[in-house]
């Protein structure tokens, strides 16, 4: 999942700042989730996956499709 998440972020060009203040917490926090240091919460989770459009499941490399699943 550290690497999903570093490799989502990169692939925008983005800042682990930017992110973090998109996602309304601390640089160090996300900094945390990327390397590991601290398990992502479900809510900061779900927000990743909002953020970057793509699923959960994705995230939590849990499968390779990267888009998101349609909304009901």
């Amino acid at each position: 999942m550290k690497t999903r998440i570093r490799d989502l972020r990169e692939d925008k060009d983005l800042s682990q700042k930017a992110i973090a203040e998109a996602l309304k917490i601390p640089t160090n926090t996300y900094r945390n989730y990327e390397l590991g240091i601290r398990t992502l919460p479900p809510d900061i989770l779900v927000k990743i996956a909002e953020y970057y459009q793509t699923s959960t499941d994705f995230v939590l490399g849990l499968t390779d499709h990267r888009e998101a699943y349609p909304n009901k």
